[in-house]
């Protein structure tokens, strides 16, 4: 540990000062330590801090103001917040207030220890990285300059961040990048489908288990916990988790510490948790399949990526770079693409997204001709229509009105729209052939809103 790192102290009662103090003291960390905020600002205006230790009650104050204080006048120096026992609401509170992370009282002084080793590794580093995503993730549109800007600033906190987004958008280049960016980018990344683990074998695989534990462990095993111990645990398709491991995992995350299966203790873990699905998370809490007080905790900072057919003017760029990349192996010149198949990419829907732009364009590199990608190379799918069987037939004198029943074929056709695009307004939309604000219109006028 770099002997001039200096850490701020602040909490008001005398023993937990002298307990960090002694702690942060055996890793060769100076501190200076304060009981309130008034005090920690002063000594902020007089020294030059590589992190701070905050609790969450004091004095004159909270724990949360210092932490938006320092988010404004020192954005670079990581803050990390002492809570009480058991109260995840604060701390979550803390976490998207800007906090880089939290130990919970009693302090566990392993856990103690592995939050100042990533927080002083942050300050050391952070400053001279390349926070840059640009050139590996493509795009200038609005959209993408968001989420760039998005993951810049989350890589700089230890928060679980949710990663939503439809198939193919890219969510695991996002997870990568947001470990690439910030203080763990030397120690693992660890992805893991959820949805490809048989669900007897989960708590084994996550957590690890001993020699003898049941049928089969002829040896212990490390989970994937162990394995990404340092680094960030990436979690693909968490709405599949089973319920019994979203009650572990709630676990795993708040206490900081797993329990191999057949082992007598819990062992501390030093782990950055992000998770990623396609499917709308909030609904499956709504129907009782995904638990509210993990969906609360692994969602602190949502990160969202937008479908590729909401930003077409990305299309261009993102051809290139896939076709150089798939004609990289060859010793072939990379074909060129005519202006008409390009304008045709740009008006498909891309249901699967890059991944499925990447497959289309494999596909014509094997077809085109004189090596040019022509309109026909790219074998585009026709995209679905709607179609509505309305009545042949239509009794008179039955009570319903012309613009009644207008109105069910009218909304007949939207609901098709829906269930085809699992519900996405901007894609049912494309396939009515109207604009999202004209879809909006006739849902609120429907009373489908």
């Amino acid at each position: 540990m770099n002997e001039n790192s200096l850490t701020l102290i602040v909490d008001d009662e005398p023993d937990i000062r002298e307990l960090l103090e002694l702690t942060l003291g055996r890793m060769n960390v100076e501190t200076k330590a304060v009981a309130n905020i008034s005090d920690a600002k002063a000594l902020l205006k007089d020294y030059s801090f590589h992190m701070c230790l905050t609790d969450m009650k004091l004095p004159d104050g909270n724990g949360i103001e210092l932490v938006e204080h320092m988010q404004q006048q020192y954005p670079d120096v990581p803050v990390a917040v002492i809570t009480a026992h058991g109260n995840m609401e604060l701390a979550i509170k803390a976490l998207k207030a800007g906090a880089f992370d939290f130990v919970s009282k009693p302090v566990d002084l392993q856990v103690l220890r592995n939050l100042v080793s990533t927080a002083l590794k942050f300050s050391q580093t952070f400053p001279g990285m390349d926070r840059r995503s640009r050139d590996v993730l493509l795009g200038e549109s609005a959209a993408m300059k968001k989420t760039r800007a998005t993951i810049a600033k989350v890589a700089r906190s230890q928060a679980p961040v949710y990663i939503s987004g439809e198939s193919g958008s890219g969510k695991e280049l996002v997870a990568r990048l947001i470990h690439a960016k910030g203080p763990r980018a030397n120690d693992p990344f660890v992805p893991v489908n959820c949805g490809a683990i048989p669900s007897e074998l989960m708590e084994s695989e996550f957590f690890g288990h001993k020699k003898g534990s049941f049928t089969g462990a002829t040896a212990d095993k490390e989970g994937l916990f162990q394995a990404a111990n340092g680094g960030t645990l990436f979690f693909d398709e968490v709405a599949d988790l089973p319920l019994h491991m979203q009650v572990k995992l709630l676990r795993a995350i708040q206490e900081k510490a797993i329990r191999p299966v057949g082992a007598p203790k819990e062992i501390p873990i030093d782990v950055r948790i992000l998770s990623a699905t396609h499917k709308d998370l909030e609904l499956l809490v709504e129907e009782g399949k995904f638990r509210q007080d993990l969906f609360y905790r692994i969602n602190v900072i949502e990160v969202t990526v937008p479908p590729l057919r909401e930003r077409a003017e990305d299309i261009e760029q993102l051809t290139e770079q896939i076709l150089t990349r798939l004609m990289s192996d060859t010793d072939s010149a990379r074909p060129t693409i005519t202006t008409e198949a390009l304008q045709a990419l740009k008006q498909y829907a891309f249901p699967g997204n890059v991944r499925e732009l990447e497959n289309i364009l494999e596909r014509a590199l094997a077809l085109c001709e004189n090596d040019i990608i022509k309109t026909e190379d790219l074998r585009l799918p026709r995209e679905k229509r709607v179609e509505v069987v309305m009545e042949t037939s239509i009794a008179v004198g039955d009570g319903v009105s012309l613009e009644a029943r207008l109105g069910n074929i009218e909304r007949e056709a939207i609901m098709q729209a829906l269930e085809q695009t699992n519900h996405n307004k901007t894609a049912a939309a494309k396939l009515l052939g109207m604009s999202f604000r004209a879809l909006r219109y006739r849902l609120k006028k429907l009373g489908m809103d």
